[in-house]
């Protein structure tokens, strides 16, 4: 191998029989151990893991190490130093010499700390020296994400606070009264319920009292789970919830329900949950079962489903993160997000079986009226349900910045026949070749815009490292394209439109029927400079810049139904060289603007196709997207 010929990173992962990692780093070592090493094994282990390779610059050129044996001995010496790293989260087979055909390299493979084990810190002082990662990098974390990270290492509960200062009379003691109403139904011979309502509060969870200090009272649990409108905003500040449902194709039709903390209601999370679970199932098409003894089943594996996906929002919800409870219900699909992290890697998720619930209180509460297990089965039956119809395996995503899981519920076929059209024009003879996960990676980059390491595992179940192999092998045979590294690496479908960006097709249709673009479109061009006027802005907006871009965004005004992948590659080249505000782009594609941010603009700045112009803000009302770089 040349030095300077790039490495490709995958290949000495599949060499060490390592995973592909979730991030992957190039350091040069010149000069020894660099110091900036430390930043990133912080910030790998408090994030999803990752590899560092040493000796290689950050083009993917091979430098070398000149001395293996010092620079690792100088490493160990290091990260077993208190007073440089609170925690060594490695061991031996987690540092390997490498060699090259010109120099030797030395790879460290970086765990993802447990809930336990976080913050994994630089110094003596955890808030000022804890790092995370970004699509951007290395970044010093607040003093809130650190306070997060305390916090769900306590083996305390963060439901099981108490209020100083809440008693009963902030309850609606209405929701407290259905909530027992529901607990007989499903248990009719429980014990707690011949308690009074603070009995029954205290077994629930929802009053404590500390044995250390003595002080007594409504815990967070309780007031979540039975609280009145005011209390919950002034004992929660950051408290929301909100359901969304849009189910018309009519782009002026914003929401055709929504469910919202509006004043009218109790926005309880008991409350809550009985409103949504009712409209999230209640178009659903599917046939009636048969019980044993011949009675028509209330409920499908999908209902079961759908049902585990909201109280699985709930329970391990952050309350005090950003963004709030929200939940959407589209024609076809369903999404749940909360705010926070996962407690558990992404493998031990999948997997199922493990529990580890940040608000324990709420998934007793929720357990005793038949929403909820503890043996951490939640996942696998919304697995099983979407599986016993041959839908798309769910899919589930955590971001950063504001720290954020959700999951989406797609209605849509394993396999669509339309997909399979696509494939077999594109590829010809040479689809029939293509094994079963081979094609099903191929239909998820078709149908999803792209394909990774992550989404394969939650589609097919492989091991990571044959996930690798065989998203590699399809980029050898130049089925898929890969951009990216490590946890950013994404899979597309080859370009076919014979043009020099290999990234996007179809885009050449943009132009098509230019004169009639202009209809209805008055909106684009109001208000066109508010994203405009900092100084700094990175291209200064004009009529014939509008014109252009409102030809560049034609093809999302003419299909209603546009491939993810090409709405996607129309986003990119609207915000190429300048600053997008959310809702001109929702007026240029006529896209609705909260339904732009969650199903493209979140996603593609976590895969660092976009940046923010506010990262440290990113709910601003005036937040703007640009392409990166």
């Amino acid at each position: 191998m040349n030095r300077n010929q790039p490495i490709n990173p995958l290949d000495i992962l599949v060499r060490l029989n390592w995973d592909e990692g979730d991030d992957l780093e190039f350091k040069s070592a010149k000069g020894g151990l660099p110091g900036s090493i430390w930043e990133t094994y912080s910030a790998m282990a408090n994030s999803h893991g990752g590899v560092i390779l040493l000796g290689v610059e950050d083009d993917g050129r091979v430098s070398g190490v000149d001395d293996p044996r010092k620079l690792k001995k100088s490493f160990w010496d290091t990260i077993n130093n208190r007073g440089k790293v609170n925690i060594n989260l490695l061991n031996d087979a987690d540092l390997a010499e490498v060699p090259q055909a010109s120099a030797t390299i030395i790879a460290i493979r970086v765990p993802r700390a447990t809930r336990y084990q976080r913050p994994v810190f630089l110094g003596q002082n955890p808030l000022t020296g804890t790092f995370r990662r970004n699509f951007e990098g290395d970044y010093r974390c607040t003093e809130q994400e650190v306070g997060r990270m305390l916090s769900d290492r306590s083996e305390s509960p963060a439901d099981s606070r108490i209020l100083a200062h809440f008693g009963l009379e902030d309850l609606d003691l209405a929701s407290l009264q259905q909530y027992r109403q529901r607990l007989a139904s499903h248990k009719p011979t429980h014990p707690w319920l011949s308690e009074d309502d603070k009995g029954l509060l205290i077994k629930l969870g929802g009053w404590r009292r500390d044995r250390s200090s003595g002080e007594e009272g409504l815990t967070v649990a309780g007031l979540l789970m039975f609280g009145r409108d005011e209390t919950l905003r002034e004992g929660l500040p950051g408290y929301n919830v909100d359901y969304r449902e849009k189910l018309s194709q009519d782009p002026a039709v914003r929401w055709t329900d929504r469910l919202t903390m509006d004043g009218t209601w109790n926005p309880n999370l008991f409350q809550f949950y009985l409103r949504v679970a009712q409209r999230v199932a209640a178009d659903l098409k599917l046939p009636f079962q048969l019980d044993s003894d011949l009675f028509r089943k209330g409920e499908t594996d999908v209902h079961e489903a759908i049902r585990e996906a909201l109280t699985n929002a709930l329970i391990h919800a952050d309350y005090n993160g950003q963004g709030g409870i929200v939940v959407e219900k589209y024609r076809d699909a369903f999404e749940f997000s909360n705010p926070g992290t996962l407690l558990i890697s992404f493998d031990q998720l999948m997997r199922g079986n493990i529990s580890e619930c940040r608000n324990k209180s709420l998934q007793t509460m929720f357990m005793l009226m038949g929403a909820a297990e503890k043996a951490g089965s939640g996942v696998d039956k919304i697995r099983r349900g979407w599986a016993s119809q041959h839908w798309r395996s769910p899919m589930v995503r955590e971001q950063v910045q504001p720290d954020r899981v959700s999951w989406r519920l797609p209605m849509v076929s394993l396999i669509p026949d339309e997909s399979i059209q696509r494939l077999q024009g594109l590829f010809g003879n040479r689809y029939s070749r293509f094994n079963a996960n081979e094609v099903q990676a191929l239909v998820t980059a078709d149908l999803e815009g792209a394909v990774d390491n992550a989404r394969m595992r939650q589609i097919c179940g492989a091991h990571a490292a044959d996930i690798t192999r065989l998203l590699q092998d399809l980029v050898s045979q130049g089925a898929l394209v890969q951009h990216g590294k490590g946890r950013w690496s994404r899979y597309r479908l080859p370009d076919t439109s014979g043009g020099s960006d290999p990234m996007y097709r179809d885009v050449h249709s943009v132009h098509k029927d230019a004169d009639s673009v202009h209809k209805g479109l008055h909106s684009v061009h109001k208000d066109a400079d508010s994203v405009y006027k900092a100084d700094d802005s990175v291209h200064k907006n004009d009529v014939d810049d509008q014109d252009a871009l409102v030809n560049l965004a034609a093809p999302a005004r003419e299909n209603r139904r546009l491939e993810t992948k090409t709405m996607e590659q129309l986003i990119l080249r609207l915000c190429k060289d300048r600053w997008m505000s959310r809702k001109q782009l929702a007026d240029l594609l006529q896209r609705h603007p909260d339904n732009l941010r969650s199903r493209f603009l979140t996603p593609m700045v976590a895969h660092g196709l976009l940046r923010l112009r506010y990262p440290d803000k990113p709910n601003r009302t005036d937040q703007a997207y640009t392409t990166e770089g």
